[in-house]
Parts: C-alpha cells; structure tokens; sequence
C-alpha cells in the first residue's frame, strides 16, 4: 500500500518537537474499514472502561470531573492485534511502518503494541501529562506513537498536547493511571511535573492539532502529551494507536511497571523477540552487481 513520503521538514520537526503530524498519511478508505474492528475491540477482553476508575478516584477525592456530564465512557486497550488481524494489518501492512522508518531514521521497524482509545461524547475523563516509555519496559532513542483518528478531532473533543520538546528533557518519570496524576505505586523516579504551571510560567510550550481520518499524529515516546475529556454533546473521538520500536530498541525492565506475560522471560539488553513483535518494516537490501 503506497502512500506520499514522509518530508524532510516532518522528520526535522519530529526530531526537535519530539511530535509532528503528517497530514493525509494514510488513506482515508483504510481508516475506515477500522471503525468495525474497533467496535468489536471495545467489547473483548482487551478494552477496559477507564471511566469506571475515573469515577472511583473522583469518590475517593483523587481528582475532579469538570469536563462534560459523566455520561460517556473513556474505553482503551491494547494489543488488540493478537486476536484481530485487521489490527495486525493496520500496523504491518500500511503506510505506517515506513513512515515511522523515516522520521526514526531506523533500517527495521516491529511493532511494539497497538491499542484503542475511544472517548464517546460528554466522556469528562482527562488523561494526565505522561510519557508512553514510563510504562514499556524498553530503552533506545527509536520508539514512538503514532496516533491515528477514525474521526474528526479539536480541542473540544479531547484532541491530544504535547510538550514541544519534552523528549530531549532526558528524564524518564514514573507512569500514573492516565486519569489521574497519582504515579503507580511501587514505581521509580520523579513524578511527573505539573506541566501546566510550566507551561503558564512560560518554562514550556504546549501544541496540538485538530486532525482529520488519514492524518497521523506522531511522538516519541519520551514526549509529555495529556488530553482533555470529550466536551462534544455528539462527537465521538475513536483513535487508533500504534507504537514501533526502531533499530537501537532493547528490553529494560522497569521496576513496579506492569509486565506482559511474555516480558517476565527477558532481561535488560535482550532485544526484543519478533515472535512478539512482528517486523513492520524492513529496508530493502541494496542490490547490484558484483
């Protein structure tokens, strides 16, 4: 499945912001023939409803709901790959795996995971400030999210921010329950920052982008990014998130971060098995003559 190439200027932005969007990446007939794959996502065991642990930590005082009505759900998952094979395919066989070649800068691409996120209308849920690699039990420079809407997305709905330049800050905090800024007890680190006081101090700056099926969000996974509830009365925002592991990526196990089944067989420096991680892009090898 062929595609436009990644530019020059995306693969400079995406390696000084940390984040770019490449608009109409991929084909909008692709994004959606994924809407019924993610239904059926959201209703296996992969997906859980994050607005429950929204509303038991907002009893027991943790955070406020202040966005919408509380009555749309914040569902995500991951992995959904291994049991649906037009996931797989998403994330192997289309545009994604060379773009994401390009702007890391990598000869070999596998996928690390995918998941789901679906913010339905009036969902108040915020997703905290946090960075993807807290939670991988990973280390290298070439991993990243991509970010990819099956609907129209603003900040009204729950669009995603990003920290311009967070992932050359060098800093590795500890993950949180994506609900709320409460780090997962038992890991290590500092927490994570109060970004939005940076950001009113001027110590930082905050972007995002209103996208549109076949655009195609892009961060490293050091980048700082956090979203609002969905405030639209009838907007739906579903996306689909891949991430990808580049050349330089080995295991580094995290402590008091959550493990996958087949991550309690590996130590630090081991590379990442393909039986788990499906190459998703791999450079031709160069030919000619001898």
């Amino acid at each position: 499945m062929r595609t436009r190439p990644v530019s020059p200027d995306e693969i400079a932005a995406f390696r000084d912001d940390g984040v770019v969007c490449l608009r109409g990446v991929l084909p909008v007939a692709l994004v959606a023939a994924m809407e019924g794959p993610v239904e059926i996502a959201l209703t296996r065991s992969e997906s859980a409803d994050l607005s429950e642990m929204g509303r038991a930590l907002a009893a027991a005082g943790e955070i406020v709901l202040t966005d919408g009505e509380g009555r749309g759900r914040f569902v995500s998952g991951v992995d959904h790959w291994r049991a649906q094979p037009e996931f797989r395919a998403f994330a192997c066989d289309s545009p994604l795996g060379a773009a994401v070649a390009a702007l890391l800068g990598s000869r070999r691409v596998l996928l690390f995971e995918d998941s789901v996120l679906v913010k339905e209308p009036n969902a108040p849920e915020r997703t905290a400030w946090h960075q993807d690699l807290s939670y991988f039990h990973v280390e290298g420079e070439q991993l990243c999210t991509t970010w990819c809407p099956l609907d129209p997305t603003t900040p009204e709905t729950g669009a995603v921010r990003y920290v311009r330049g967070s992932h050359r800050w060098g800093d590795v905090f500890r993950p949180n329950l994506f609900v709320s800024t409460m780090s997962i007890p038992g890991t290590e680190g500092n927490d994570v920052p109060d970004v939005d006081a940076l950001a009113a101090a001027g110590d930082c700056e905050i972007v995002t982008f209103t996208t549109e099926p076949g655009d195609v969000v892009v961060h490293h996974a050091r980048t700082l990014h956090a979203a609002g509830g969905n405030r639209s009365a009838t907007q739906r925002r579903r996306a689909i998130s891949v991430r990808y592991a580049g050349d330089d990526v080995r295991t580094h196990i995290r402590t008091g971060a959550p493990l996958k089944a087949h991550q309690h067989g590996l130590t630090d420096g081991d590379p990442l098995p393909e039986s788990e991680h499906p190459v998703a892009y791999a450079e031709a090898p160069a030919s000619g003559r001898a």
